[in-house]
Formats: structure tokens, C-alpha cells, sequence
């Protein structure tokens, strides 16, 4: 009797699992389309443009529009290629983008896997997107994509160092990996108030690791076309870009769930709708910021992380060592 009832648990949990899947994926495909346009109208409201108004209603069909056409176009291989990696890198890129969803705690409870190191394992699931970039660059058989790669490996692997270093300051605080943990530990007083310095640590890092104007050097269309997905089309090229928007919201959830208390507000709204109020307005901040500075050169990216931001993030570290001491010696 007890086989029948384990195997009927197994399938339970199994459907559940992938109807979670189903939902991550269905939220960061439905984040792309509306961030694509999102970003147009912001751009053209910074930049005093008129943005997207013919397709639809206000021009809200213009993303749908844009996904038809990306479905449509002719998918073109090019000659003396690495066919298996130049397939699998936009697949690849994808998922890193994907699976971080599901270590968001968008509600109390509402988590898809709460790990005791849920912290470490966004960390990690997160700094694999670098090698996607440099596959594509590299299977190209481009000097101008895999000059793209290089870059991006640079970049995103100079600026991973201080905002994991920063992040250190609300582990300490927390004392846990726990993403709702850290949730929690934010009941009385937000972290960007406690961890500041972090916070402005964190904000720029993530517009690098994402990939976000003015810190964009993974495409630089300016000085090496389209980076290391020049050689795309069609529905591959699509990818990297959903990957991108997908990054932005998802920077967007991670910096109201580390800085901002995540779900937590007060009671005159649902905790839920808190948590996205957040969520999207630090999108919004990150889009500002992106269409109001001029993209930075490369050399001056690199030399800002490792001379600025690194020592920075180590300081920060010490303070709040030092603040952590003195907090408890009072008591």
C-alpha cells in the first residue's frame, strides 16, 4: 500500500515542478515583450522622442509586432562556423536568465525554492551567462564577434568581484544565505539604509552585468557592430535580447528584495503588490539611468571596477565589521 502512495507523491511534486517551470518561463518570455516597449517609451520620454505610436493603441502592439517579424525572418548560418556551440549559445544564455527566477521570494511563502543558500546559488547560476557570450563570439568564425566575447568576459567578470563583496555587508547582517531570510531580517529597517555604500555598489554593477546602457559594451554597435551575437538572426538573435530584458527585471526584483524589505510595506496594500511596486520602479530607475548618461569606453569600465568599486566594497565590508562589533558591545 505504501508504493502506491510514494509513486502518486512523485507525481505530484513532479507536475507541480513543471508547472513552476512553465510559469518561469511564461514570466520572463511576457516580461520581454512588455520591457521592450516599456524601454521605448522611456527612452522617448527622456530623450524628448515620440517612441512607438502606430502599431495598436498607442503603439502597445509594436512588441508583438517586432516578435512576429523575428519569427518570420530567415534563420542564416554562416560558412566555417562551430555549428554545436553557435546553437547552443543563445539557448544557454537563456537560461541562466530563466532559472534565477526561482529563488525570488515574491510574497511570504511564495518562493519556488527557499535553499538555505539561496543567495550563493543566484550568485552562481547567474555568473554563468559569461560563457554563452564568449561561445557565440568564438563559434562565429568573426573577428568582430569574438572581439565582442572577449570583451564581455572582461566586463562582466571585473564587476561580478565587487558586487559579490558588497552583498558580503547583508550576509553579515542577516547571518543567512536564505533569501527570505534576508527578507525578514529587513522587517524593522531596509538595507539600502543600513548598507548605502553597497547599494550604490550593487546599482552599478548590476547595469554592468546586465548589460545596461551606459555600461552596454557587450553589443557596442558603434565600434564592433552587434558584439558577440553579430552573426545572428531571426528568433537566435531574439534570445540574447530576451535574456537582456529578462536580466532587467530580474535586477529589478533582486534589488527590491536585498535593499528595499522585497514584500514588506505598509498594511493599506497587499504585500504582494509592494513587492512588484518595487520591483518596477527600480526597472524604471535602471532605464533613467541608461538613457540619460552617454555610454562609457572600455578601458575606463574596467578601471572604475577594479580601482574604485573593489576597494570600495572592501571598506564597506570593515565598516560594517566594525559597526556589527559596536551595535553588540552597546547592548
Amino acid at each position: 500500500m505504501l508504493l502506491p502512495v510514494i509513486g502518486s507523491e512523485l507525481i505530484v511534486n513532479l507536475i507541480v515542478t513543471l508547472l513552476c517551470i512553465v510559469i518561469l518561463f511564461l514570466l520572463v518570455a511576457t516580461s520581454a515583450l512588455v520591457f521592450t516597449l516599456g524601454e521605448r517609451k522611456v527612452c522617448a520620454w527622456i530623450q524628448v522622442r515620440i517612441g512607438p505610436n502606430r502599431v495598436g493603441p498607442w503603439g502597445l502592439l509594436q512588441s508583438t509586432a517586432d516578435m512576429l517579424k523575428l519569427l518570420t525572418k530567415e534563420d542564416i548560418i554562416p560558412q566555417g562556423i562551430d555549428r554545436w556551440l553557435w546553437v547552443l549559445s543563445p539557448i544557454l544564455i537563456f537560461i541562466p536568465a530563466a532559472m534565477v527566477y526561482a529563488l525570488y521570494p515574491f510574497d511570504d511563502g511564495v518562493i519556488f525554492a527557499d535553499v538555505n543558500i539561496g543567495l550563493f546559488l543566484l550568485i552562481a547560476i547567474s555568473s554563468q551567462s559569461v560563457l554563452p557570450f564568449l561561445m557565440g563570439g568564438y563559434a562565429s568564425n568573426s573577428k568582430y564577434a569574438m572581439l565582442g566575447g572577449m570583451r564581455t568576459v572582461a566586463q562582466m567578470l571585473s564587476y561580478e568581484v565587487p558586487m559579490v563583496i558588497s552583498l558580503m555587508g547583508i550576509i553579515m547582517l542577516t547571518g543567512s544565505l536564505k533569501m527570505s531570510a534576508i527578507v525578514e531580517a529587513q522587517r524593522e529597517i531596509w538595507f539600502i539604509f543600513l548598507q548605502p555604500i553597497a547599494f550604490f555598489i550593487f546599482l552599478v554593477t548590476a547595469l554592468v552585468e546586465g548589460n545596461r546602457p551606459p555600461f552596454n559594451m557587450v553589443e557596442g554597435e558603434s565600434e564592433i557592430i552587434a558584439g558577440p551575437f553579430t552573426e545572428y538572426t531571426g528568433m537566435r538573435w531574439a534570445l540574447f535580447f530576451l535574456a537582456e530584458f529578462a536580466n532587467l527585471l530580474s535586477m529589478g526584483i533582486l534589488t527590491a528584495t536585498l535593499f528595499l524589505g522585497g514584500w514588506q510595506g505598509p498594511d493599506f496594500l497587499p504585500t504582494q503588490l509592494w513587492f512588484w511596486i518595487k520591483a518596477f520602479l527600480m526597472v524604471l530607475v535602471y532605464q533613467w539611468i541608461g538613457w540619460t548618461f552617454p555610454r562609457t569606453r572600455m578601458d575606463t569600465i574596467l578601471s572604475f571596477g577594479w580601482k574604485v568599486l573593489l576597494p570600495l566594497a572592501l571598506v564597506n565590508l570593515l565598516l560594517t565589521g566594525f559597526g556589527i562589533y559596536i551595535f553588540k558591545w552597546l547592548l
